[in-house]
């Protein structure tokens, strides 16, 4: 299976709705982009979806306004994600309220540790 990647366009307009937060980082995921805090991951592309991390109650409420379960596999959907309505980027204010408050949901979760880098290997 090949991952969907997005557009330039769909990558400028992510990087302009996440908020300047000195705990928010984004980092490329399988050719896409994320939005993480504390080591958690909160907002993201998955070709030109974007997806958030909210509570239930939230999740039903995009899903009223036209999301769906975020299934980067068919039928595997990933739980706490839900992918907002198509045509995000024409909706800055109110994309840019969901990635708010995907932001203080995930801010809310327990920070997530560092991954230790393996030691070098010494040469035979």
């Amino acid at each position: 299976m090949t991952m969907p990647k997005p557009s330039e366009q769909a990558k400028a307009a992510f990087q302009k709705l996440v908020p300047p937060d000195p705990n928010v980082t984004t980092r490329p995921m399988f050719g896409n982009l994320a939005g993480f805090v504390n080591g958690n991951m909160f907002c993201g592309l998955f070709g030109e979806d974007l997806f958030v991390r909210v509570s239930e109650d939230d999740q039903a409420r995009v899903r009223k306004q036209g999301g769906r379960a975020f299934e980067p596999m068919p039928g595997r959907a990933m739980t706490g994600y839900v992918v907002v309505p198509a045509g995000w980027q024409k909706k800055p204010d109110t994309t840019r309220a969901w990635i708010v408050t995907a932001l203080a949901w995930s801010r809310a979760l327990p920070a997530k540790d560092k991954k230790k880098t393996a030691p070098a290997r010494r040469a035979r």
